[in-house]
This record gives structure tokens, C-alpha cells and sequence, in this order.
């Protein structure tokens, strides 16, 4: 069962880390505000579950278009701004989310975060890991054929050649304004739906779960993967996922393990930036460069 469940957490990484490296590994629009897209996936479908029983046929595609509408309105400030500017703009996001989430649950007396029943497919629900398994699976999949083929486009190419040097881009005749917005868009959607995903895989929604590091996180997979290739994102997303449990069989087969157990988490963070600056440092290419 823990085996099983680290593989689900890998499968519903990958779709966020697709997502983020079409953004930010092709069209090169730095974004800090990943956690916030997951949020807003998953407390639009906790939301519409509480409030109204809406059932997965209409979460999903729910948070799907509150991804599409938080894309293209974070997105606009793209056309002006770029680098570090861009990227306080789009923490913005991750701030706003999660403050409408905390409002949500303070005023609904939701301390624990919000519940939600299993969905359900073809009338069963999906209770059982191995059944979400098959789900995340398909999701994940789908989401690197859609990232594969949307790279194959004009949209991709265009995408390729913002992130080479966008004053070029558009001497060539690219519209550059129109693939950053669509860069965001696509990107957001996807986060979103990994969002929903999460909501239900979990059981329940709570702003704790989308704290800063987990854009942190999603940006590390980006860069220890590989800057610039899809399988990069999949392999950022289970080298990343799987590192803290990895750190924690580590630090337990130490000499005074007992003593340290206290510290495994300040551990895991040193050791994660230690991990981010080696990559940066020796192997910009990521994993798939060592691949």
C-alpha cells in the first residue's frame, strides 16, 4: 500500500510538472504561482462538492475553466513584464487563492479542510488505490501525449521560439503576445485538473497542503529533470516526490538515528537545496542530460 501510494503521488506530480515545464521549459514565462493553480483545482471541486453535491463530471471540468480564467488574467501582465518581475506577479496568485481558500474555510467553521467523497466511475466509486492507480495513470499519460503534440504545432514552435529571444520571434512574424497568453492558459488547465485530481485522491482540501514550497517543489522538477524536454517533467516529478522518503530511509539507517528523527524535515530542505544548487551547478541539463 505505501509503494502504491508513492506512485499515485508520482503520476499526479507529472501533471502538474508537464504543465509548468510547457511554460516555463518551452516558452520560458517564469511562474511562481503553481501551488496557487493546484489550490484553485482543488477547492473549486471541495466547493462545488460541499455546497452543492456536484458530482466528478462537473468538478473536473469546473476547475478546468477556473484554471483557464486564472491563466489568461495572470498571464496578461507576461505581455509587459518578464524574468523577476514576472515571477512576483504570479506569487500574487498563490497569495490571492490562498487567501480566498482560508476565507472559505473560516467562514464555512472548516478547521480540518474540506471533505470530499470518493468519486465515482460508471456508478463505482473509486475507494481503492489500485483503481486510482489506473486513473492517475491515464491522467499522467495523457497529459505528456497532449504536451507531446501540442509541441508539435505552430502554438509549440512559436512557444520554442519565444523562449529562444521574442524580439526574433516576432521580427519572424510569431504573434508573441497571443502563445505567452496561450502558454498560460494551457498550463494553468492542466494544473488545475492535477488540482481536482489531488482534491479527490486525498479525501479532502485544505489550504495547508499548498504552501509556498510545493511551487518550489514543482519548480525543482523543471530544473533537476531537464529545462526544455518532457521527459525531463517525468523524471523531475519522481525524483522529486520520491527524495524526501529517500532522505528519511537515509537518516533512519544512521548511527543515532533517534536523536535525528526530530530533524528529518530541516534535514530534507538542506538537502533539497543542496540537490537544486548541484544540478545548477554541474548538470544544467538535468536528468535527462545524465540520461
Amino acid at each position: 500500500p505505501f509503494l502504491l501510494d508513492l506512485a499515485n503521488q508520482v503520476l499526479l506530480a507529472v501533471v502538474g510538472s508537464v504543465a509548468l515545464m510547457l511554460l516555463t521549459g518551452y516558452a520560458g514565462q517564469v511562474s511562481l504561482g503553481h501551488a496557487g493553480l493546484l489550490a484553485a483545482g482543488a477547492f473549486t471541486t471541495g466547493i462545488l462538492f460541499k455546497e452543492t453535491g456536484a458530482p466528478v463530471w462537473i468538478t473536473l471540468p469546473a476547475s478546468a475553466l477556473v484554471g483557464c480564467g486564472l491563466g489568461f488574467v495572470f498571464g496578461l501582465p507576461s505581455l509587459r513584464l518578464r524574468g523577476l518581475y514576472l515571477a512576483i506577479s504570479t506569487l500574487a496568485l498563490h497569495f490571492i487563492v490562498m487567501y480566498l481558500g482560508h476565507e472559505y474555510e473560516t467562514r464555512r467553521g472548516l478547521s480540518s479542510g474540506v471533505v470530499i467523497d470518493p468519486p465515482a466511475l460508471g456508478g463505482v466509486a473509486l475507494t481503492d488505490a489500485r483503481a486510482w492507480y489506473g486513473v492517475l495513470l491515464v491522467a499522467a499519460a495523457a497529459s505528456v501525449l497532449l504536451a507531446l503534440n501540442l509541441l508539435r504545432t505552430k502554438t509549440g514552435r512559436a512557444w520554442r521560439a519565444i523562449h529562444g529571444k521574442s524580439a526574433v520571434a516576432q521580427a519572424l512574424g510569431i504573434d508573441v503576445r497571443r502563445a505567452k497568453l496561450v502558454a498560460f492558459v494551457v498550463s494553468s488547465v492542466m494544473t488545475s485538473v492535477s488540482g481536482c485530481l489531488f482534491a479527490y485522491y486525498r479525501g479532502f482540501v485544505s489550504a495547508e497542503a499548498f504552501s509556498l514550497f510545493v511551487s518550489v517543489q514543482y519548480v525543482a522538477m523543471v530544473i533537476i529533470g531537464g529545462m526544455g524536454s518532457v521527459l525531463g517533467a517525468v523524471l523531475g516529478a519522481i525524483f522529486v516526490t520520491l527524495f524526501p522518503y529517500g532522505i528519511e530511509a537515509l537518516v533512519a539507517r544512521l548511527p543515532g538515528s533517534e536523536a535525528l528523527a526530530n530533524a528529518v524535515f530541516s534535514i530534507d530542505y538542506a538537502a533539497f537545496g543542496l540537490v537544486m544548487i548541484a544540478f545548477l551547478l554541474f548538470e544544467p541539463q538535468g536528468l535527462v542530460g545524465i540520461w
